[in-house]
């Protein structure tokens, strides 16, 4: 009985976390978005203990270090209805699960070529039931579509996600920011960078007060680029 109402205690305490960290930055979210944000916690930690893709020191605090740096993105880029956007080595399904609740109406590509990781993103997205989410395990040198973002947390060197996604840009234009790479990384990145003179970093911290991102960015790198 006492575990019982332990583990209920649990269960409060991380949803009143998931309350207060993520509805403390997206204060608009339906009540469909707010359950689905409350899922992840339970279904990330069941799945942890089967297949991990989760640090076991992060799974804990998932919201903040997982879920609400994903939204990283959206501080940057409001997604626009039937946008395609592709998440690149998307591991557990971040930054693309995130993104994918907060943006109901944009259709995202979720893509790694680790299949174990990809069945997991396919049991959160059932358990989620998210209708703007598919798949594929593989390459993304494989996938042959274009994108008006392609977005990932740190999979490789710029330089390297530049190679990989190659072609992928869509050229009609439909948001404020030009089509092109949304990319999470930490850090100083002047060197990644050089080459690339008309990416721009958007950091964390001024959207975040949390310390966990002080060093944390969104690069934004358009299609048309130096280099590319």
């Amino acid at each position: 009985m006492l575990r019982i109402v332990y583990q209920q205690l649990t269960i409060f305490v991380l949803y009143y976390f998931f309350m207060e960290i993520i509805r403390k930055y997206f204060t608009n979210l339906t009540e469909t978005q707010i359950e689905q944000f409350s899922k992840l916690q339970e279904l990330y930690k069941d799945w942890n203990l089967k297949i991990n893709v989760v640090s076991r020191k992060d799974i804990d605090e998932l919201y903040l270090r997982h879920v609400l740096h994903s939204l990283g993105i959206a501080k940057v880029m409001e997604f626009l209805p039937n946008a395609k956007v592709m998440d690149v080595g998307t591991g557990g399904g971040f930054p693309g699960i995130p993104l994918a609740i907060l943006f109901p109406e944009t259709q995202f590509h979720l893509v790694d070529s680790i299949g174990k990781k990809i069945k997991v993103v396919n049991e959160v997205v059932i358990g989620l039931d998210l209708q703007n989410v598919r798949t594929t395990h593989g390459r993304v040198e494989d996938v042959n579509e274009q994108y008006d973002f392609i977005v990932s947390r740190a999979v490789a060197q710029m330089e390297t996600f530049v190679r990989w996604t190659k072609g992928k840009i869509a050229k009609q234009q439909n948001h404020p920011l030009k089509n092109g790479i949304l990319y999470l990384k930490g850090g100083d990145l002047l060197e990644e960078l050089a080459k690339y003179t008309s990416a721009t970093q958007y950091d964390l911290p001024n959207y975040f007060e949390e310390a966990f991102f002080e060093t944390k960015k969104v690069v934004h790198l358009p299609m048309k680029f130096k280099g590319a």
